[in-house]
Order: structure tokens, then sequence, then C-alpha cells
């Protein structure tokens, strides 16, 4: 797996004198689009349930929950801030956590996310697929293999598109989440109208909103983890810390700009939702917002089911977009092969890297019983935020004159840091499962590749032919250094 031997496959001929690496295509506007766009898919139309659930309908606490769970996702994406501005480079988690920590976690990093992030991609594309044919079928199921064939058609269409301009793909994203936060706007203001007008029954659900019967501690832990579910995807815009124009001003500026008026958007449907259903209504509703229009907007109600369409392809736009950032920057450390950090001659784009999430992706869809392993997953992502957090406190103390731009108020990521931990042991603690033993087995399975592939620099003669037919084919060549060598 390590770098190998490519001087000699350098044989592409670059377009004039052009500099071989990323470019820096996103602006501000692009990045809050990037960070929006992850972060609101399906869920807030059809299953925002889970907090008021258990919560046990009790409509304070769950808004409290969610106003909470969004807070918490500022702290963290403000800890990510500070790290993508003093440590600008692509790969997000994965190169913060080999800065600071070293090289074998972030190995384990990049060996769970290779296949965990594929497989939330793969898991996107179908729920895609679902929402896009099911209307020409009425009550009737979709076949499954037309949902396959669709869902590999639109990861493949994203994955050339990511792999062949980045201005492209930026417009997209900023297009898509456009049209998801105006589907969310009609719902928000809409409640916020049916308030206005003070019908007796919806106000009484507002008068006495902790009246319900109040939930414990486990409970409330339950609703949060829910509710941090819903914000999942505020880490994504230090993947393309690399490509950002004025990174120092613009990383923390759009990290101020989206995760708030995600907040405020979350909490403004979830008033709208209880404007228009009793809480009972809510949990029971199988698509939530569906339900909600037929009461509304009869007329128009063909416009939620459409944006849920919508949401998810721009979700999974700006998750493709990440995950191939994320393997380009495994491939520059040489803990993937060389070819997948080299860049296309014509656009210098990471074409290869997004080829190889794409296939992995790809064979998730094919048979898709393998997305049910990747539910006993869910604790390697704040396994790695944990991780995240602790190389920014140990980078405060080992390398206190590194330039940061930004910097978060230190108790934050030790907070964080804390959050973490006692998310990932939470659900293994109260709902111990076997899965969960194959899953942390399945990560420490990194080390047998580790070690004689990284740490001894183990080497293939004929992985160097390989890589130098793959290299004309696919018109590649190595970027003009590593960004990240030069800072380290």
């Amino acid at each position: 797996m390590g770098k190998g031997k490519s001087g000699d496959a350098k044989v592409v001929k670059r377009k004039g004198n052009t500099k071989m690496q990323l470019k820096r295509n996103i602006g501000y506007f692009d990045g809050v689009s990037f960070i929006i766009g992850s972060i609101v898919g399906a869920g807030i139309f059809v299953s925002p349930t889970g907090v008021l659930k258990h919560s046990l309908l009790n409509v304070g606490v769950a808004l409290v929950i969610w106003t909470a769970s969004g807070l918490v996702s500022l702290m963290g994406s403000l800890c990510y801030a500070e790290l993508g501005t003093a440590l600008p480079f692509s790969g997000g988690e994965y190169s913060h956590i080999k800065r600071g920590l070293g090289s074998l976690p972030a190995f384990v990093f990049i060996w769970t996310s290779v296949f965990t992030k594929p497989a939330s991609n793969a898991a996107r594309a179908l729920l895609f697929a679902e929402y896009a044919t099911q209307p020409f079928y009425g009550i009737c199921p979709a076949p499954e293999m037309l949902k396959k064939c669709l869902a590999l058609a639109v990861l493949w269409s994203l994955g050339i598109l990511n792999g062949r301009s980045v201005k492209m793909a930026a417009w997209v994203q900023t297009v898509f989440t456009l049209l998801k936060m105006m589907a969310l706007s009609v719902i928000a203001v809409s409640g916020i109208v049916l308030l206005a007008g003070g019908r007796k029954e919806t106000l009484a659900r507002f008068e006495d909103v902790f009246s319900s019967e109040m939930p414990n501690v486990s409970q409330i832990a339950e609703a949060f983890f829910q509710g941090l579910y819903a914000y999942g995807g505020w880490w994504s815009l230090n993947y393309m810390a690399e490509e950002m124009k004025n990174p120092s001003r613009n990383i923390p500026l759009t990290v101020m700009t989206a995760v708030p008026a995600v907040i405020v958007f979350y909490l403004l449907v979830n008033i709208s939702y209880l404007t228009v259903l009793t809480p009972k209504e809510i949990v029971s509703s199988v698509a939530v917002a569906v339900t909600w229009a037929d009461r509304v907007i009869p007329s128009v109600a063909w416009i939620i089911p459409l944006s849920v369409a919508v949401s998810i392809f721009g979700a999974l736009n700006s998750s493709m977009f990440t995950l191939g950032r994320l393997s380009y920057a495994g491939s520059q450390a040489g803990h993937l092969p060389v070819l997948i950090s080299m860049l296309n001659v014509h656009t210098c784009t990471p074409a290869p890297a997004m080829i190889f999430s794409t296939t992995i992706a790809s064979i998730f869809i094919i048979p898709s019983d393998l997305l049910m392993l990747t539910n006993y997953f869910g604790f390697s992502a704040w396994l790695m935020i944990g991780l995240t957090c602790a190389s920014l406190i140990v980078l405060r103390y080992r390398e206190p004159n590194l330039h940061r731009p930004y910097k978060v108020f230190l108790p934050v990521p030790f907070l964080m840091v804390a959050m973490s931990f006692f998310l990932v042991l939470a659900p293994i603690v109260w709902s111990p499962n076997l899965q969960y033993v194959y899953a942390f087995l399945f990560m420490l399975g990194s080390f047998i590749v580790y070690i004689p592939f990284v740490y001894f620099k183990m080497h293939f003669a004929f992985l160097d032919k390989i890589t130098c037919h793959l290299q004309l084919l696919l018109e590649v060549s190595p970027p003009d250094g590593s960004a990240e060598g030069k800072h380290e």
C-alpha cells in the first residue's frame, strides 16, 4: 500500500505548465452549501420522530434536545474550524488525526471509513431511487432491480461529475441545497402563519410544553442520539480545506453561518409539524412531511416526496465529494495505493480517488444485505470525532507556535472528547450486541495490513507496471509534492 516507485510512471503529458495540485475553487457560499447539503438529508422530511418518541411525546423536552444537539454539533464544527484553518489539507479528520496522534490511528480511521462511508453513500443512492421511482408505481412496490439500476446510475453520474469538475460539483451542490432549503422554508413559514392564526387546539399544544410525562435519563440520552444523528455531516467542510479560497477566513465563517442556520430551520420545521399534527400523529407517521402536506397543501402535496429526493441527491453529492478527498489524502500519505492520489492532467481533479470510492459504493448496492452490517459501525463516527478533538488538544500543547488563524475556547474540545466517548460506549453498554464485537474486530484488522504494507513498506514491483498503465489510461499524474508533507 505504500507509495511505491511512481517516478517511472510520470509519463503523462501535462497541459502546458499547469501546476499539478488541487485548485482553490470553493468559496464561502459553496462551503455553506456543502455543509447544509451534508447535514440536511431525508431525515427531517421523513422521520424526525426519534427525538419526540424518546422524549415520551413531551414537546418541550423534544425542542430542547433539538437545540442542544445543534449546539453540540456547532461546538464540534468550531473545533474542526481551528484544525481546518491551521492545517488546510484534504482528508478532514484523517489528516488531523495523523498530525496529532500519528500514522496508526489515522490508518485505522481510513481503513474503517473506506468501508463505512461508501456504504452510507450506497444507502443514500438506494433511498433516492426509492423516492424517485415510487410515484410511478402508486401503492405497489417498485421493482428492486429498477431501484438498484437507478441507484448505480446516480452514483456513477455524481462520481464522474466530481471527478471531472470541482466547479460543476459545487454548482450542483448549491442548486440542490437552495431547492431543499426552499422546501423547508415552505414548511417553516406555513407553520408560523398557522400558529399566528391562533386556533385554540394549536395554541394549546404550546401553552405548557413541559406538561407531559418527563423522560428518564436513558430516554433523554437516546433522544439525544437521535438529535445528533440528524445533524450528522457538520464535519464535511474540512475534507475540502485544501480547495477553499482563503481558508483562514472562510472556514470559520462558513461553519458559523451553516450550522446555526440548520439549527433554526430544524426548530421551525418541528414547530410547524407540531402546529398541524399532534405528537401521537407525528410518531405514528411513516413520512411526517407527506402527512403534513396532505393536511396543509393537499393540492400540491406531491412537492414533498420530490423535495425528499432532491434533498437526498444533494446530500449524496456532498458525501461523494468529501469521500474522494479522503481517499486522495490517504493515498498521499502512503496508506492507499499511489494511483489514488494522482490528479487528472486536464482538470487537476482527483479522478482516480473518485473512481475508487464510487466503485466500493457500487459493490454495496448490488447485494443490499451488506448494508445491514454497517448499522453497527455508528459508534465509529463518534470515536473518530473524539480522536480528532483529542488531536486538537495534543497539537495545542505539542505545537504551540503553529499558526492558528482561528482558535476555539480550549474547554470546548475537552467537552467534545468526553461527549464523544460517552456516545461511543453508551449504545454498546445499554444494548450489547455481538455485531459490535465484529465491528471492533474489523477495525483491529487494520493492523494486519498496516504492519507489513505501511510500517515495513512491503512493495510488489508488478504494481508499478499496473500503476503506469492505469495512469496512461486515465491521463493522471502525481501532484507536485504533498501539501501535508510540507507542513510536517
